[in-house]
């Protein structure tokens, strides 16, 4: 029993959540803009942080192979 009446509670809000996006297609626009614009941001902030992270990895490395030479 607690599924049915949890299937239909869900039920419920899915329609109602489509009522709410059908009366603001332009909410939806807007939201899907500023989704693109924030992936954008965090994927450049990844790939600079990738980078540094490169950077400092290759530095370590060559002053590991480097101290037993001496």
């Amino acid at each position: 029993m607690k599924k049915v009446v949890l299937s239909l509670a869900f039920v419920a809000m899915m329609f109602v959540s489509c009522k709410e996006t059908e009366a603001t297609p332009e909410t939806t626009e807007e939201t899907v803009e500023a989704v693109e614009a924030t992936t954008e941001e965090a994927v450049e902030a990844v790939e600079v942080a990738a980078d540094t992270t490169a950077t400092v990895v290759e530095e370590t490395a060559t002053e590991v192979v480097e101290e037993p030479a001496k």
